[in-house]
């Protein structure tokens, strides 16, 4: 369990394929020297177990569903990823329950200038959209994003200089891809609302529903 707030950055070493899944090599360009084997770190958001220590480099097994889901199948030696490292319970809860679990990718579609910060526009597919809301959270390479706006086919977010300049978001350009891990409650009320029925593939109303959720609510 993660937060999406970055604790710095690292430096993508390099990557040893493994038939489908790959090892990766990073070196962290902040103080993790309390980082041991088992400890759970959180690359660009993907959810990731530190496997080996050697001095100031961490390797880390990549599986094929990662892969196939997350921008880290484009990864390239020499690049710059964010890290966080996992929630302790002792821990401020300053961004969002993040799970690093990648849902998606999304594109950087504009990059706008705003006074002291920037908005980002992210293209991202219909089928994650439908878990974005107007002020809710969502976390793009692992960093913790409030939505400003959104629409079926992109969201929009504001960058500060903070985070700007706390993560790699402001070094990508406008086509530029990125890792997408929507909002868990979403998933859950959407879960709840549907369940199972007993005959194959069907599928029946459950207590819940959007009228239920709003008189609770869960709603305007």
């Amino acid at each position: 369990m993660f937060t999406g707030l970055i604790e710095g950055t690292g430096k993508i070493l390099g990557m040893t394929r493994q038939k489908g899944d790959m090892v990766l090599h990073v070196m962290p360009l902040f103080n993790m020297s309390d980082s041991r084997k088992g400890d759970s770190l959180a690359v660009n958001g993907a959810c990731l177990t530190i496997t080996d220590k050697k001095d100031n480099r961490l390797s880390m097994d990549v599986s094929g569903e990662t892969i196939a889901r997350s921008t880290l199948r484009e990864i390239r030696q020499g690049a710059e990823v964010n890290l966080e490292r996992a929630l302790r319970l002792s821990d401020r809860l300053g961004g969002h329950l993040v799970l690093g679990h990648v849902d998606g990718i999304g594109r950087i579609l504009k990059k706008e200038s705003q006074q002291r910060s920037w908005v980002l526009r992210i293209g991202i597919d219909p089928s994650l959209s439908r878990y974005t809301i107007e002020k809710g959270s969502i976390a793009v390479d692992g960093i913790s994003l409030t939505i400003n706006r959104c629409e079926d086919s992109f969201f929009e977010v504001n960058i500060i200089a903070h985070t700007g300049g706390e993560t790699t978001l402001l070094k990508k350009n406008v086509g530029d891809r990125v890792n997408i891990e929507t909002d868990l409650i979403g998933k859950y009320i959407e879960k709840l609302m549907i369940k199972e029925g007993s005959s194959p593939g069907g599928k029946k109303r459950s207590g819940i529903d959007l009228e239920m959720l709003i008189r609770n609510g869960f709603g305007d």
